[in-house]
């Protein structure tokens, strides 16, 4: 458990832990893409087309929307072949717009296009069907049987991982705790309670366990040693998992420095090969959206600049990736364009916002230029939406962990914003809920979660009441 691939997630009041076997990692994450691939080829060469650089390319792009993976193999069928629809039609839609913008759709044959997009879903399905079968045989013929010592919340959720994950490999037989059933009841629940640690060794020993999972608290430095030496005379395998649960998690893992175990538990989603993805995937749609968006950019300009005196670009400081100060590009929507020490937030019929700020503002048209913030690297296009500087140095005091939302680059739309937290937050409350679905994002970033986020912004802005 405790590998580089080791990763949990908390989710607040569903407090939760999720862990990958390295294979099924692998198996996740290039799964999906792999097959998208083949698929493609496989059209190709039943319909008598040449696999020429133009399909090479697709297979490129398609590999990347979909990577790092798109399906759990621990997903229930209908959940699975739900998502398996969902995110191929985002992935479909996206190269169809790259494909019309670039005019590179006539290079491509129409009955090989139609027969990928047709199959591919199945394919998904199906494939994905097949590798749980083979790895729950193989997982259930050779499982591990482990027990864990520490009856307290993190033993808990690790508890509830095995049983409920039948991918986990491990049959958990029960705790070991000084405490009894009286006192860590109400943790543990119905779980099987084996005894204290005095009876450890020997019923390890007796039954062969093969992996002994410690969740004691760090602070119980004495008993930890005083078992390492009571179980030096087994062939179990010890894993001290430490109680990292005491505070938010974020892309927890552990990892290796010389040797040295590291465990992480504040970290960026976008580090190594998914930052380079997300970077790819920020200049490829910001690119094409500029080009679209184009003549549009041309009329909102004309329109500030004839509505009211002012310049038609208003720049405000906002914090960046990492809390740097960043300008972040908006049409003009105010008579006033603050950036000061204090900065009032827009209020329903404010009278700072023009007739046509209030147009742009309504239908989100006045957040276009900061396609061009994302070109420049200062903002991507989904992430956590950026606050003024005055409001960052409010609200941090305020709510907890509401500086981890800076560990990437803010976005122009993001998961709090298609969630109705859009809008004014006239109070803590707001905010604090709008902090949540933004660490959320971060916990649980994918290509395809960044897709499902630009097409439901689509769909919401131009009815969202929230904007004004």
């Amino acid at each position: 458990m405790l590998t580089r691939a080791a990763n949990w997630s908390w989710t607040g009041k569903t407090q939760g832990i999720r862990a990958r076997i390295p294979l099924i990692g692998c198996i996740e994450t290039a799964l999906g893409p792999t097959l998208t691939v083949l698929t493609l080829v496989i059209c190709a060469i039943w319909l008598g087309v040449d696999f020429g650089l133009q399909y090479v390319l697709l297979s490129l792009l398609a590999f990347l929307l979909l990577f790092p993976g798109i399906l759990s193999l621990s997903e229930s069928r209908t959940h699975m072949f739900g998502r398996s629809l969902s995110a191929w039609f985002a992935v479909c839609i996206s190269l169809y717009i790259f494909g019309y913008v670039s005019g590179t759709l006539r290079y491509y044959d129409s009955r090989v296009v139609l027969a990928w997009v047709v199959l591919t879903p199945v394919v998904l399905f199906a494939g994905h069907e097949l590798a749980r079968r083979i790895v729950y045989n193989v997982l259930s013929s050779s499982s591990r049987s482990a027990v864990i010592i520490g009856g307290n919340e993190t033993g808990s959720m690790l508890a509830g991982y095995f049983r409920g994950n039948h991918y986990s490999g491990i049959e958990f037989k029960g705790f070991f705790d000084d405490r009894g059933r009286d006192r860590i009841g109400q943790i543990v629940g119905d779980l099987p309670m084996l005894g204290d640690l005095t009876h450890l060794a020997d019923y390890v020993r007796a039954n062969n366990i093969e992996q002994i999972y410690i969740t004691l608290p760090m602070a119980s430095q004495p008993r930890v040693i005083a078992l390492l030496d009571a179980l030096k005379d087994t062939t179990s395998s010890i894993f001290f998992v430490p109680d990292i649960f005491i505070t938010d998690v974020i892309q927890g893992r552990v990892d290796m420095l010389e040797g040295i175990p590291v465990v992480a538990v504040c970290e960026s989603p976008f580090a190594g090969v998914s930052g380079v993805v997300k970077r790819l995937e920020d200049l490829t749609l910001a690119s094409i959206i500029l080009l679209l968006i184009s003549p549009l950019l041309l009329a909102c300009a004309i329109a500030v600049r004839i509505s009211s005196p002012g310049p038609i670009i208003f720049r405000q400081r906002r914090y960046g990736l990492d809390g740097q100060e960043i300008y972040v590009y908006k049409f003009r929507s105010m008579t006033t364009t603050d950036d000061g020490a204090v900065v009032r937030q827009a209020t329903r019929n404010d009278a700072r916002v023009t007739r046509v700020g209030a147009f742009l503002r309504r239908t989100s048209l006045d957040e276009l230029p900061q396609f061009i913030n994302v070109l420049q690297g200062r903002m991507s296009i989904v992430g956590p939406r950026p606050h003024a500087v005055a409001h960052n140095e409010q609200y941090r005091k305020l709510i907890k962990g509401y500086m981890v939302r800076h560990k990437v680059r803010p976005g122009i739309t993001g998961f709090a914003q298609i969630n109705g937290a859009r809008g004014e937050t006239d109070t803590v409350d707001k905010m604090e809920r709008r902090i949540q679905l933004d660490l959320y994002y971060l916990r649980n970033w994918s290509l395809a979660l960044d897709l499902k986020i630009i097409l439901r912004t689509v769909g919401l802005v131009a009815k969202d009441s929230a904007a004004y």
